[in-house]
């Protein structure tokens, strides 16, 4: 058997907001063959410029940065894997030209406060995607 014909699925949850910001994921399961390309949505609500976050966690693992940007039209990078911060659409896209079966993880979009005076540090908004 080819092992580059294995089905891959991807499945998608979103979570809540507060605060008036938030991020949002498309919804829903897709099935991909390995080799294909994958984008997951990401759009965010907030002031500001926000640093933007991909979060990945494979399985038994904690979540690790995958990559992140905090201007715009700045890219992220990492593991073949790119997000663009796009100010006026409100994005940051996850997007893979060719997933493998070694890409299996979920991975989380996540807004960072940028306000200075926020106890705590940044406030997190997670979604997530899973490709099993």
């Amino acid at each position: 058997m080819n092992s580059s014909l294995g089905l891959m699925t991807v499945v998608l949850l979103v979570f809540g907001q507060s605060r008036g910001d938030s991020v949002t994921q498309m919804e829903g399961q897709v099935t991909l063959l390995e080799g294909s390309p994958l984008t997951v949505n990401c759009t965010y609500s907030a002031t500001g410029y926000p640093t933007l976050f991909w979060y990945v966690q494979y399985p038994g693992e904690g979540p690790q940065l995958l990559l992140k940007a905090s201007r715009d039209n700045e890219n992220g990078s990492n593991k073949g894997f790119v997000a663009t911060y796009q100010k006026q659409a409100n994005a940051f896209h996850l997007k893979k030209a060719s997933v493998r079966h070694s890409d299996s993880a979920m991975y989380y979009c996540v807004l960072s406060d940028t306000v200075a005076d926020t106890a705590g540090g940044a406030e997190h908004k997670l979604g997530n995607l899973d490709l099993l």
